[in-house]
């Protein structure tokens, strides 16, 4: 036997006197065998859950990937600490006992963290939804969930520590007195963005604007202490949520129509002419394929003015896109010039009219 052989004799009888090695090596080796067949299990299950449109284990599933697999190795370490703690009275390693429960808990938040992360996404999405969602009222669910989630963690990791819930919350009550005096001005701005949420008097990409104060824009984002709204020269207007519970709040976002409101004017030399422009502009409004049917048309002639003929039109337009409600009313306008011009008539302006006595003019024409 060469020397080669011999040291590997000894290195071998050297680890048969500390079998924990083996157990410890076992235990890795174990834990790395289930990693790989849970990874194998979890993709297997995603192709079968890709067969139906249930949003909730679809989410599930993507959210415990991770969390799953940090929890199979803190089951490792856990017996890996339980074989160390049997083999050695080291202080460390009863230190880190504890930590494993406190992972646990880490581990259970962040899977339910991630699970509303999923929901969240899923809900608002078209390949789970076919009705329409408002996204500003999921995102503030949400929020709310994770703050809960976030709370309840945080007591089970004090009481885990050794600290008395009941004394932290008692102090908590106490603290939140104080807390709510000093900062009066950021609870009122939290429960108005949470008014707005329950209300949803406006929702993320509505146009608003106050007639109160200068605000005018589309809403970005809705925060828990502000809103950020774009003005329409791309300027970014950040607006405490406090503001919108004191005043009043338009969204043209949501109208259902837009309205055409214009009066033209006639010359007075076309007056025998008003009777039928009108009637055939109110002829070809009802005959619009812009124009909203189920809406009140007006058509009428309206006053006497200064120097035309007035008559109004009021009706109202199917789309309520700005860009495109302009089109249709310059569409409309142009027709009924087309109108006024076919009868033979003429749009008034301001004019004036001097009458001149006969007789004085004869005499200022002699002198």
């Amino acid at each position: 036997m060469n020397s080669n052989d011999t040291n590997g004799l000894l290195n071998l009888l050297a680890l048969s006197a500390y079998p924990w090695v083996w157990q410890v090596f076992s235990v890795i080796l174990v834990t790395l065998i289930a990693h790989y067949i849970l990874g194998l299990l979890l993709n297997r299950l995603e192709r079968q859950l890709k067969k139906t449109a249930n949003l909730w284990d679809d989410a599930i599933l993507e959210a415990s990937r991770k969390p799953a697999g940090f929890l199979v190795w803190l089951v490792g370490f856990n017996l890996v600490l339980d074989i160390l703690i049997n083999q050695s009275d080291a202080v460390i390693f009863e230190s880190v006992e504890p930590a494993s429960e406190l992972l646990v808990i880490v581990l259970l938040a962040w899977f339910l963290l991630r699970v509303i992360g999923q929901v969240e996404n899923r809900i608002i999405s078209d390949d789970y939804t076919s009705e329409p969602v408002d996204e500003t009222t999921v995102h503030a669910l949400g929020k709310l969930v994770r703050i809960a989630v976030i709370i309840t963690a945080v007591l089970m990791v004090l009481q885990t520590m050794g600290y008395s819930i009941s004394g932290v919350l008692a102090f908590g009550g106490i603290g939140g007195i104080a807390v709510g005096f000093a900062a009066k001005d950021l609870l009122s701005n939290f429960f108005g963005g949470l008014m707005i949420y329950l209300d949803r008097p406006f929702a993320v990409g509505d146009w608003i604007r106050s007639p109160d104060q200068e605000i005018e824009g589309t809403v970005e984002s809705i925060g828990w202490r502000q809103t950020r709204i774009r003005t329409f020269d791309k300027r970014p207007l950040y607006i405490p949520n406090a503001t919108f519970s004191h005043i009043s709040v338009e969204n043209p976002s949501r109208m259902l129509n837009r309205r055409i409101y214009e009066t033209i004017g006639l010359r007075y030399d076309d007056a025998s002419k008003v009777r039928a422009i009108v009637d055939d502009v109110k002829q070809m409004l009802e005959q619009h394929e812009d124009i909203d049917q189920k809406q009140i048309i007006i058509v009428n002639f309206n006053s006497f003015a200064a120097s035309s003929l007035d008559f109004f039109v009021y009706t109202f337009t199917k789309t309520t896109d700005w860009k495109q409600y302009h089109e249709v009313k310059q569409r409309i306008l142009l027709t009924i010039l087309d109108i006024v011009f076919k009868h033979g008539a003429d749009v008034a302006y301001p004019t004036s009219t001097v009458k001149v006595d006969p007789v004085t003019l004869i005499n200022s024409e002699q002198e």
